[in-house]
Order: C-alpha cells, then structure tokens, then sequence
C-alpha cells in the first residue's frame, strides 16, 4: 500500500505510517476509561494518583512497546518477562487503587496473544484469564466487574494469536514474492547469456571464416572475394536481428533455418559436411525443436571454431526409448579438438536448454574426433534407427 498506509506485517518506514499504526493500536485504549476515571474521580489523594498516572503511562508505554514488536522474532524469554511484569503491575494496581483496574489484565491478555507463538499463548491467554479471576475475588467488588472482562480477555487473546499468525504469513509471502522475483530476473540473464553466446559465436565465427576466404580471394579472385564480402554483410545484419529478438525474447530457432546455416559455416570453413535433409517435425513441440537447433548450432560453431577437423557428419533420428519417443540429434567430427579441457560455457548452457525441455545431452570425444547427441521428447510414434 502507498501514502499514509502500509500491507499488513510491514513495518511502518516513516514518521506517518508509525502515526497510524499508533492511531489503530491507541483506539483500543479506550478501555482505559475506568482508570482514568478513577484516578480523576475516585477520592484518592494527590501522591497516590501521581503514582497512579505514573504506574498507567508505564503500563501503556511497555504495552505497545510489546505490540509495536509483533511478528519480529524476539526471544520468547525477553517477551514472557515483560508480559510478567505487565501481569505484575495490573495485580498491584487493582489490589491497591480498586477494581476499575482490572480492565489491565485484558490487555494483558491481548499482548500475549499478539507478542507469543501460539503454542505458548494458548497458556498464557488462560493464565491472565486465572489470575484476573484471582484478582478480581481479592478485590472489593471485583465479582461484578469479572462476567464483563473475562469473555473480552480470552476472546481478544486469541483473535491477537490469528492476527499474529495473519502477519506471519504476510511477511513470508512477500519475502517469497521478492526471492521469485530474484529468481526470474536471475533466470532470464541466464537466459540472455546463453542466447547471446550461441547467436554471436556462430555468427562471429563465420563473419571471421568469410573475412579470412575474401581476403585471400581478394588479390586474384576479386569477384568472388565480393561475394563472400556480401555474404559477411548478410550474416552481420541477421546477427543484428537474432540479437534484438534473444533480447525481447521472442526469437525461438528453427531445426530446418539451422540446418541450412551449418551446411553454409561448415562449407566456409573448409569442413566437408554430411547433413540430413529438411526433418518432418509436425510432432515435435516447439520447445523441444528450439532446443534441437540450438543444440546443432553450438556444435557446429564448435567444429568450425576448435576441432580443425576436416569432415562432419550431422544425423537426425527418432529413437524409441523407455521414455517415450525422442528426436536424437549426432554431430560428429574427426578433428583433433582444442586445447582446452573440460565443458566450456556453451555445452553448460545447452545442457540447461535441454533438460528444461526435457531431453538429454551427450558430448565426449572419440578415438579419432568429438561426438555430441543431444534428444527431445516427441510426440507422435518413433521410427527406431530410421534417418529422419
């Protein structure tokens, strides 16, 4: 809530909502009208009803102090030993200025309900009930003030246990609602990494495959050298456009688009490639698709960037497996591989694709090369061992 209010279980931040929070809490005080009273009308003299307003502000001041605290998670110790002084101060003013007094222990009761768990409220709420009782016998007249203080006592106890309960659970939610929204923003950089590093590592990488052909071209071929150059000027303007769509997030990969730029990147590079025709993908749900293509892009920018390999094979399956039906991309090259060791950032964030669309990812290399398979669920009957 914004202005002058506040959600429920949020600590009031500034000078006006602590205003408010001490106007609903202060209406309550109402009820303090009989000791007034009597301090104001009951005869006593001068120094006993100095005490007496001294012993009322003590009482009212610690009494909001306790509600003010509700829900923070003080020691239920520190909590008991103020409520027993609370309990201890209703006791001696009630036995000694009159029953008019006895109207403390209510909020005796309303501060244990508001300021301990329940499983220790549901015996303090009864024991100020009791030792109101008690008191109230012990004083003059007190048994004609008892029938109107003991419902209010244990009936405003434990609406205060659900009132407490009630903030509990509000400022649990709204830590959770700030932790998803942590999460979300987390899982959309993620996201946008790994977006951005597949889209502009393939297309970097065969903008500088392209550069490197056209200036070797350049001197006796200069036509073709021309050609590549268009050809770098198209890549980098479809960079342009993968990048905008990854950024807002609507950019989603097709299997049969990849398939044609790994036939190109592989040619620029000198690689021999070996690829499946266009794939019938009517039952393949769209996520799993995107997850395949990302999955061959960032293979083959891995052939073209670090294997030095002179041929690639990339197959394309459906497979029957205990799971159900899957789709089974291979990659596989017959290069030696780069010099580095273990999963770089782009096997980390294809398994991550992956396995939110439910497939699975293999990479390893070979006696002579690198093999990837990465699978996605289907939905339509697999083919076992039939080339898509």
């Amino acid at each position: 809530m914004s202005g002058v209010g506040f959600g429920i279980g949020q600590r009031p931040v500034n000078r006006r909502q602590r205003a408010v929070k001490s106007l609903w809490t202060g209406i309550w005080l109402v009820y303090l009208g009989a000791p007034v009273s009597d301090l104001l009308h009951g005869g006593h003299s001068t120094g006993v009803r100095i005490l007496g307003w001294l012993a009322l502000a003590a009482f009212v001041t610690w009494y909001m102090l306790l509600i003010f605290r509700t829900g923070r998670g003080e020691r239920n110790a520190l909590v008991l030993g103020s409520l027993g002084v609370l309990a201890a101060q209703s006791t001696l003013l009630a036995l000694t200025l009159g029953r008019e007094w006895l109207v403390l222990f209510v909020y005796v009761s309303i501060a244990s309900g508001a300021a301990l768990p329940l499983r220790m409220a549901r015996w303090t709420i009864p024991a100020a009930c009791v030792l109101l009782t008690v008191v109230g016998l012990a004083t003059h007249d007190g048994l004609s003030y008892l029938g109107g203080l003991l419902i209010p006592a244990l009936l405003g106890g434990f609406a205060m246990t659900g009132v407490r309960e009630l903030v509990r659970t509000a400022i649990a939610l709204r830590e959770a609602r700030a932790t998803v929204a942590q999460l979300a923003a987390n899982e959309e950089r993620l996201r946008l990494a790994r977006d951005l590093h597949d889209l502009l590592g393939h297309s970097l990488s065969l903008i500088t495959l392209k550069s490197e052909l056209a200036g070797r071209m350049l001197p006796a071929r200069p036509d073709e050298a021309a050609q590549q150059v268009a050809d770098i000027e198209q890549v980098s303007r479809q960079a342009l456009v993968d990048v905008r769509e990854a950024v807002t997030g609507y950019r989603r990969p097709r299997l049969s688009a990849e398939l044609a730029g790994a036939r190109a990147a592989l040619t620029a590079a000198g690689v021999t490639a070996a690829l499946p025709a266009g794939p019938g993908l009517a039952d393949v749900p769209e996520e799993s698709e995107s997850a395949l293509a990302w999955a061959l892009r960032e293979a083959v920018t891995n052939v073209v960037r670090h294997s030095g390999a002179r041929h690639c094979t990339v197959g394309l399956q459906r497979r029957q497996t205990l799971d159900g039906p899957v789709l089974e991309l291979t990659v596989e090259d017959d290069g030696p591989g780069g010099p580095g060791t273990g999963p770089g950032n782009g096997l980390t964030g294809l398994t991550e694709r992956l396995t939110k669309a439910g497939g699975t990812l293999e990479a390893g290399p070979l006696k002579h090369g690198f093999r990837l398979v990465a699978r996605v669920p289907t939905a339509g009957p697999a083919d076992v061992g039939s080339p898509a």
